[in-house]
């Protein structure tokens, strides 16, 4: 009987980018989740094993999203084979950082990998795109188009599917702090407003243009000005205690922006320096203490490769 291996990363994510709410994403160069698929010829139930999570994540098959990708995959190409696949969470879970995400792309890549490369990442999309679906009831891409092709990506349309690769300055350094307080995606959605006024709109949709010339140009100083929300952070900042008071620490030591990764609690920054970055981190940080909330910091590139094979 023939058994095949492989290992495989696929890298956090940060959603919304304050002014592209569920159109705009880019990957970071760590945390991630880690996949190891063992693949045999001979037929047996799908078996699923998971490390990291404290038992929070299902372990059936049908209802995990690394698995259930796997098996549209394996469908989609006429695949009967025997999958073990033991996946290891290295990010907070429920955290805003594309946890859901980076468990559906690691597990398609690494079995495309597997099989030789028979789908293209545009071919992949879609199907990961349904294990956002299970995990929070809408197939999204802000997160795994990310996570699937590396650094910023903007999704022009879901109907048809068209997702666009922008440039990202050199420069640039995201610092995302986790405080340790449980934001369920379905609140963070609930408090949404059904419509948005007209003068939010405009200075929003301003806001995105500047920040896409931005990116174009390296024009550091507009990309600063230019991440701003009026629409969606003003609604989920209440879910987090201390939030405008983290986001004034960011940009008192160094961030040129400073909003909510994805839909919370994870507060993301930018800025143009290493060094100004762990800061940033550690003022945010000393802002949730005063809450008396526990919370962790990622400083990282911007990451341009999205999974790989370990």
């Amino acid at each position: 009987m023939a058994i095949q291996t492989i290992k495989a990363f696929a890298p956090a994510t940060v959603a919304n980018v304050a002014v592209g709410f569920d159109i705009l994403g880019f990957a970071i160069d760590g945390p991630g989740d880690e996949v190891v698929l063992e693949v045999s010829d001979e037929f047996h139930p799908m078996e699923l094993t998971i490390l990291g999570d404290d038992g929070q994540l299902p372990l059936d098959p049908d209802k995990n999203t690394v698995s259930i990708v796997i098996k549209l995959m394996m469908d989609r190409l006429g695949i009967r084979k025997g999958v073990k696949i033991q996946l290891t969470k290295k990010m907070p879970l429920k955290s805003g950082m594309g946890s859901s995400a980076a468990s559906s792309v690691v597990g398609a890549f690494a079995l495309n990998a597997l099989l030789g490369n028979p789908l293209s990442k545009s071919e992949l999309l879609p199907l990961v795109m349904e294990g956002e679906r299970a995990a929070c009831g809408a197939a999204h891409a802000d997160n795994v188009a990310p996570c699937l092709f590396g650094g910023l990506i903007l999704v022009r349309s879901y109907e048809p599917l068209e997702v666009l690769s922008l440039p990202m300055p050199g420069k640039l350094i995201c610092t995302l702090v986790h405080p340790e307080i449980d934001v369920p995606t379905s609140i963070s959605r609930a408090v949404l407003p059904p419509t948005v006024l007209l003068k939010n709109m405009i200075r929003q949709t301003g806001n995105l243009a500047a920040f896409i010339s931005a990116l174009y140009t390296e024009n550091y100083e507009l990309l600063g000005r230019a991440i701003r929300d009026f629409v969606i952070e003003p609604n989920r900042a209440k879910l987090i205690p201390g939030f405008y008071e983290a986001q004034k620490e960011a940009f008192a030591t160094g961030a040129l922006g400073c909003s909510i990764s994805g839909s919370g609690p994870s507060i993301f920054a930018l800025s143009d320096d290493m060094d100004k970055a762990q800061t940033i981190g550690l003022a945010i940080r000393d802002v949730f203490k005063k809450q008396y909330i526990n919370s962790e910091i990622f400083v990282s590139q911007i990451n341009a490769e999205g999974p790989r094979i370990l």
